[in-house]
């Protein structure tokens, strides 16, 4: 099984871009990329789930799955049985993987059909994945991906035991190879369309949370937590 990889020992300037490589840099719509590092943290914080992109047996295959961020990291946990966690530790050399969030903001209608698009911010890593078999990584990584669905919950929960970390395994991917895409604004309609009668605009999308519903057998003395009230 892999060794964990040397910790990072400085922390990149946030002011400092990533760099565009040829896998990163898109054919179409150039202008809508960024590169801006805080950006992408942004981006990637803000998202629940990941789609985690790999080859297996020569096709592809794409697994959404639920990750952490941690600096210049991110995490991906799930079963030892698991095909790209099988696959990260089967060899010295890492999984190639492609690691992509997206938001939906707004349904952008146009007066063509041609036109019609979406408002988004996007994600995409390119890069190595490694078995993490550090103890010490791996409770942070597994911290870290309960901490980015409900931020402050790692640390009013039980931890995994011995059984629970034996079968579980950690993959984790640096920030290195990375990109977002953004799209904001409305309707980039044709003049030749602009004095059709047909409504044109955007409507916007909001994530939000309900009321927290406790469980069954939950003791009603114990009350919401603070971090699920300010959601």
């Amino acid at each position: 099984m892999p060794e964990t990889a040397p910790q990072q020992t400085t922390a990149p300037d946030p002011a400092t871009p990533y760099a565009p490589t040829g896998r990163t840099v898109p054919t179409r719509s150039r202008e809508r990329a960024s590169y801006d590092r805080e950006q992408v943290h942004s981006i990637l914080d803000a998202a629940y789930v990941c789609h985690l992109g790999f080859v297996r047996d020569g096709a592809p295959v794409v697994l959404p799955t639920l990750f952490g961020r941690v600096g210049e990291r991110l995490y991906v946990h799930g079963s030892t049985g698991s095909r790209p966690l099988r696959a990260a530790s089967g060899s010295d050399e890492g999984l190639a993987v492609c690691l992509t969030v997206t938001h939906v903001d707004g349904i952008v209608l146009a007066r063509s059909a041609f036109h019609h698009s979406l408002n988004y911010r996007s994600v995409v890593v390119h890069g190595i994945a490694h078995t993490v078999t550090d103890p010490e990584e791996r409770r942070t990584a597994l911290d870290a991906i309960v901490d980015q669905v409900v931020p402050g919950r790692s640390r009013d929960a039980r931890p995994a035991d011995e059984k629970e970390l034996a079968a579980t395994a950690v993959i984790r991917l640096d920030l290195r190879e990375v990109s977002a895409k953004i799209r904001t604004g409305g309707p980039n309609d044709d003049d030749r369309d602009l004095g059709l009668p047909h409504w044109a605009g955007v409507v916007p999308l909001v994530r939000s949370h309900g009321t927290p519903v406790p469980a069954a057998d939950l003791d009603p003395a114990i009350p919401v937590p603070d971090y699920l009230g300010t959601r």
